[in-house]
């Protein structure tokens, strides 16, 4: 969290800002030292950074110098090379040959041998100036030798200011990550200090007054459009034939971005397949900067510049990938691109782009599942675990003649051929010669022993193909992760979700959207708003009314999404997710009344506190936990977990709010749209390999680091930087000192790279999170029947209390044309 952003209710995605209370001088005149350490810290870094590239530029001109003189050392010694060769041939030419060449230049004056002078006088000049040349030689040698190792000397100080550099950078991006949260929360607080309340004993006062100033925007949530939309991109891609060296440019292109390099070779060559040519005369405008792009270019031949905001960025030419982000999402440009030169491009859709991924990733998976299911231990397990084991099965390849395994060893690992074919034999007793057994083809399998515990190898597996064998592995350990029972899982919330639905039901069955009355707006959003309201006839309770334009909704395509919103809110009934009560629609708008929760938003506490200790990031992740369980029990994926989304009931527990990337998956299936909040989304969503529940176990990970640290482990300048940080794996992410061990270790755990090796994915579930030592202690009872007091408590002082929330003006764009499309029959 680079920045303070306003806090969001009720479930919309842009949400409202809010300035907590409760602060005292001290502990602001406190915050405010740490400040200026941390700003004097970062001050004297950026000094020394100078420093190092002062000292840089001044080596690299001694460099240049150096090299000039080792030049001319160079020219000196080869012309006196060729000068001492000279009087060498003389001199053995002399004792056959008395005359003297009258060209011949011994002593550089001008005279020849022949001008005076005895055969003894003239040999001892010679054998003089021998020794003269050779001690000039071994001087220039010398000089040579030292200016080498002067040289050598340079270029390690080079390289060692050059890791220099990088590791000041970033400590920089460290320190930026901290002071920019804290400097504008010292800002807010001076600003606000003195509307605070005081504070009331034993309550944690969260109450916040308004200030005059426009609400700042916080982290958007992005969406493609669910792939069902693109149906008419399930038949044959359309190949565009292009030459093999184009072939080649697109691909070194597509390997050389930071982004695109970890899809696999196989997506990539159907990529390379799909994209068609486009051209650009020079001065044409490629790409412009917030437009709504769906296409990424590969550029062939040419150069572009890049500019933002009418300000030049760069130059571009050779093979390179432009306005990769449009592949990902429904997103605007965020530079512009123009030809500099004529210019030949290679393009492809965003849609095209997604059906690759999916159906590479369908062919896979339905493809080993088949595999398994002709395996004998597999084919009684259930599809979802099927599912999770074909995706952890690893690729390997062996050369013709590879032992694959050896008979009388140990090992642990299962092999299914998936191409080539291997020979069986055995080694006789009291001999080295092996009887060949028979020969195994794509689909076989061997080695099965091994994950039911009999690890010593009874025969030798040898590849037997001349192009080689590939097999698909898995090893014991993996495999008995993933089996668990499914049925205990999926049995463990036997509430009385029906009886409850129908009780709601009765209850506002009669209920119009003429009979509420909006007392004021809790908060803005993508699709409207959330205003908080009461029934007519009953002042005792109130409500929050999400209000969302169907025209914006069918505009962005989300028309799946909040129909899937509106199922999955009706039938949950968790005290840990804000409860649906009705729904109503009319012709410009659709509307869901539910449970208000007047505590305000996590995030508005956290972005005034800075961060939470280990105790209050526990309750609030319990909390959340307790959620996911209700949600990954009956197959609902949620998507879309930070502080935004997480609101306090008036007794302080968190509730789940905002189901509009929520989807109810089908048993051991993954959905393949792309959706979340850029510092949060899984590295299987970035790279559309497909995802289930697992993508929520890494969600939990960040959460507990912001909650911890106050920002996000993944945070980078744009969308698209964020996600190439997220693709080198949380174990490239340095953790702050205030994060326990026990924290730490379970951070990772939940962000592993492989979705199968998460925590709560694999055995036991989620209760393995629940087991875990960083919760040691922990009363879960008392958090689920809310006996357990909460680390912080709000303070409210009536139904109608809208303290900590901001007050909005009007829809500054007024009412939104009709939509009578009839999409929204069933909402």
């Amino acid at each position: 969290m680079s920045s303070p952003k306003p806090a969001m209710a009720g479930g919309s995605k842009n949400g409202t800002s809010s300035h907590s209370g409760g602060r005292n001088n001290g502990k602001l005149q406190s915050d405010s030292g740490n400040g200026r350490s941390i700003e004097d810290t970062v001050l004297s870094l950026r000094r020394e950074l100078r420093e190092v590239y002062e000292t840089l530029r001044e080596k690299n001109e001694q460099l240049v110098q150096l090299e000039k003189d080792v030049r001319d050392r160079d020219i000196s010694i080869r012309y006196l090379k060729n000068e001492f060769k000279k009087l060498k041939d003389y001199y053995s030419c002399s004792k056959s040959d008395l005359s003297i060449p009258p060209s011949f230049n011994l002593n550089g004056n001008g005279k020849s041998a022949g001008d005076g002078g005895s055969l003894e006088d003239l040999l001892q000049k010679v054998q003089k100036e021998c020794k003269e040349k050779d001690l000039q030689i071994r001087e220039l040698n010398q000089k040579v030798i030292r200016l080498s190792n002067n040289l050598i000397y340079v270029q390690k100080e080079s390289l060692s200011k050059d890791d220099r550099i990088d590791e000041l950078q970033n400590e920089i991006d460290k320190f930026r990550q901290v002071v920019r949260p804290i400097t504008k929360a010292m800002i807010e607080k001076r600003c606000s200090e003195e509307t605070y309340d005081s504070f009331s004993p034993g309550i944690e006062n969260t109450r916040v007054l308004p200030v005059n100033h426009e609400p700042r925007m916080k982290r958007q949530a992005i969406s493609a459009e669910p792939l069902s939309s693109l149906a008419g991109m399930q038949g044959d891609l359309i190949k565009i034939p292009k030459s093999s060296l184009s072939r080649e440019i697109i691909k070194s292109a597509i390997l050389d971005n930071d982004f695109m390099k970890n899809l696999e070779m196989t997506q990539i060559r159907e990529i390379v397949d799909c994209m068609y040519p486009v051209q650009y005369g020079a001065g044409s405008l490629i790409i412009k900067e917030g437009d709504v792009g769906s296409i990424v270019y590969v550029m062939e031949e040419g150069r572009v510049e890049v500019s933002r905001e009418g300000k030049y960025l760069s130059t571009l030419s050779g093979a390179k990938v432009l306005g990769e982000l449009a592949i990902l999402y429904h997103c605007q440009r965020t530079a512009t691109i123009t030809a500099a030169t004529d210019c030949k491009l290679w393009a492809v859709e965003r849609q095209c782009f997604q059906t690759i991924m999916m159906r590479t990733g369908l062919i896979r998976q339905a493809e080993y599942s088949d595999f398994l299911k002709s395996v004998p231990i597999f084919k009684n397990l259930p599809e979802d675990t099927l599912g999770k084991i074909s995706d952890v099965l690893e690729e390997c390849y062996y050369q013709k003649g590879d032992y694959i395994i050896r008979q009388g060893a140990r090992g642990d690992t299962f092999f299914i051929i998936s191409k080539g074919q291997v020979r069986v034999t055995i080694r006789q007793p009291d001999t080295q010669e092996e009887k060949f057994i028979r020969t195994l083809g794509k689909g076989d399998f061997f080695g099965e022993k091994a994950l039911q515990g009999d690890d010593l190898r009874t025969a030798n597996i040898i590849c037997d193909s001349p192009e080689g064998v590939t097999c698909l592995v898995i090893d014991r350990d993996t495999f008995n992760q993933l089996i668990s029972n499914l049925d205990e899982i999926k049995n463990r919330y036997n509430d009385d979700a029906v009886s409850e639905k129908k009780k709601i039901y009765e209850e506002f069955r009669d209920v119009r959207l003429t009979d509420l009355r909006v007392i004021a707006t809790l908060g803005v959003g993508g699709f409207g708003r959330v205003e908080l309201v009461q029934l007519a006839q009953d002042k005792a309770r109130s409500f929050a009314l999400k209000q969302m334009k169907k025209s914006q909704i069918v505009e962005t395509r989300q028309q799946q999404h909040i129909m899937s919103e509106k199922e999955i809110m009706s039938e949950a009934n968790s005290d840990f997710i804000v409860k649906l009560f009705k729904t109503f629609k009319d012709r410009k708008y659709l509307y869901m009344l539910m449970e208000s929760c007047l505590g305000g938003e996590l995030w508005t506490i956290l972005r005034d506190r800075g961060h939470f200790d280990d105790g209050t990031t526990r309750f609030y992740t319990a909390c959340v936990v307790e959620a996911f369980d209700y949600l990954h029990s009956r197959n609902i994926i949620y998507r879309d977990l930070k502080p935004e989304n997480l609101l306090l009931d008036v007794s302080g527990y968190v509730k789940l709010v905002d189901f509009g990337f929520a989807k109810k998956l089908q048993s051991g299936r993954k959905t393949w749209t792309f959706c979340g909040t850029p510092e949060y989304v899984a590295p299987e969503v970035i790279l559309n390999r497909g995802h289930d529940i697992s993508a929520d176990y890494w969600s939990l990970g960040v959460l507990m680091f912001e909650l911890l640290t106050g920002t996000p482990p993944f945070t980078g300048a744009d969308p698209m930087r964020t996600y190439n940080i997220i693709l080198k794996g949380i174990d490239a992410i340095e953790f702050p000192r205030n994060i326990t061990r026990n924290a730490s270790v379970l951070i990772k755990k939940l962000c592993r790279d492989n979705p199968t090796e998460r925590l709560g994915y694999q055995r036991g579930g989620i209760s393995e999170i629940q087991k875990h030592k960083w919760f040691d202690g922990f009363y879960w009872e008392g958090l689920r029947n809310r006996s357990l007091p909460p680390p912080i408590l709000p303070k409210v002082q009536s139904v109608v209390d809208t303290a900590n929330f901001d007050d909005y003006p009007a829809d500054p764009d007024g009412p939104p044309p009709d939509d009578l499309s009839g999409w929204d029959e069933d909402f």
